[in-house]
């Protein structure tokens, strides 16, 4: 991945990696990165489907580099299909290293949303 390559979707969410996050190396913890990235999903799911929506499955993610302690992760969403109740989302993290205007994509997966009502049942999502 170089510098040249632009990240696809939307951006959805920027957030600070910061100590906490991080193991004794300074590296984040994959598990945050991914809980960003479902996040995003929730955020840009809920604003198509105008209500509440659940994470129903996460496609194989692989790790190409670390995010480490002082970056800016930057995720990046796109709405692949919508289904009756279902969205798919194909889903970028991207760090903005620290103190540089160098980004470097770190992973990307595909997460399948589903859209509910009050009671916690599938619902359809509006066309």
């Amino acid at each position: 991945m170089t510098t040249n390559d632009e990240p696809k979707g939307e951006l959805t969410l920027r957030t600070l990696a910061m100590p906490a996050d991080a193991n004794a190396a300074g590296d984040i913890f994959g598990g945050w990165v991914m809980a960003q990235m479902d996040l995003s999903c929730g955020i840009r799911a809920a604003e198509r489907a105008r209500g509440r929506v659940v994470t129903a499955a996460v496609k194989e993610m692989a790790f190409a580099l670390p995010v480490k302690v002082g970056d800016t992760l930057c995720v990046y969403t796109e709405i692949l299909s919508v289904g009756r109740s279902s969205m798919t989302l194909k889903v970028e993290a991207w760090a903005r290293r620290y103190l540089s205007d160098r980004r470097e994509k770190v992973t990307d997966a595909v997460f399948v949303m589903v859209a509910l009502d009050a009671e916690g049942r599938p619902k359809a999502v509006p066309r």
